[in-house]
């Protein structure tokens, strides 16, 4: 029967249901993804006193700007964005959840560069603890997080609170997201190959070579003509010479 069941619109657009293994729907998990998903990772102190009533989620912005730049919360993000890249590999893009419900509440969704470097995270974090608990990491299908995240919620009108079964994201602030990916950029920019810095020195050396060689086949052929042209003056000269002498010995003999 299992062959007849749709697919679970959820999990495709989210990585995560609400009914779990008991869902009518078919969970297909991905075999390689470059997306993994790190399960009830961050704790918010904040959320033991939200409930899923719709005022909770209404907030002003001053409210909500102190929420996020929550220190505790900063850490956490810089913590876990740096270990992903130093450990794993480049990372494009990561988020955290603010839902309350079981299948999304402290969510971290980390969306690397490569597949294989989300493939090896996914190995080596379900063998690793963090804040006292074991963590559990998987592929996660979710690739544009647009359609994943409540549009309600980004507007501040959701009415169905921290338990949206769409995710509410904590963003990363400006300045935290200029260091972050501002280090990155440092870190996986390409050192300059010392052959390449050495082409422009080669093509100098090169061109002098070549230049000289130029210069001295020059000299040689100039030297060449200069004493040609000399040696037939000197055969004038020595022709002319000889014509006179005759000339003052037939002169002198009486012969014309």
């Amino acid at each position: 029967m299992a062959e007849y069941l749709v697919n679970c619109s959820f999990y495709f657009k989210i990585g995560a249901c609400r009914h779990g293994d008991r869902c009518s729907r078919l969970h297909n998990k991905p075999t390689f993804s470059q997306t993994i998903l790190i399960q009830n990772i961050y704790r918010n102190p904040q959320n033991s006193a939200q409930t899923a009533d719709a005022s909770r989620c209404a907030v002003s912005d001053v409210e909500m700007q102190e929420h996020y730049d929550n220190a505790d919360l900063l850490c956490f993000q810089q913590e876990v964005f740096t270990e992903m890249e130093e450990k794993y590999g480049e990372v494009e893009e990561m988020n955290v959840c603010d839902n309350l419900g079981d299948h999304l509440v402290g969510n971290v969704y980390v969306k690397f560069r490569r597949e294989e470097d989300a493939e090896k995270a996914v190995l080596d974090l379900n063998n690793r603890w963090f804040n006292g608990q074991p963590m559990h990491a998987e592929l996660s299908p979710v690739t544009d997080f647009r359609e994943a995240c409540c549009r309600q919620y980004e507007m501040g009108s959701c009415t169905r609170g921290g338990f949206c079964n769409f995710m509410h994201l904590k963003p990363i602030s400006r300045e935290l997201r200029r260091e972050l990916y501002g280090r990155r950029r440092k870190r996986y920019r390409k050192p300059s190959s010392p052959k390449a810095s050495l082409v422009p020195f080669v093509k100098v050396a090169i061109f002098a070579v070549v230049v000289g060689n130029y210069l001295s086949i020059r000299h040689r052929s100039q030297s060449r003509s200069r004493e040609r042209r000399s040696r037939s003056r000197n055969r004038s000269r020595g022709g002319r010479e000889r014509e006179r002498r005759r000339s003052r010995d037939r002169e002198r003999s009486g012969r014309f």
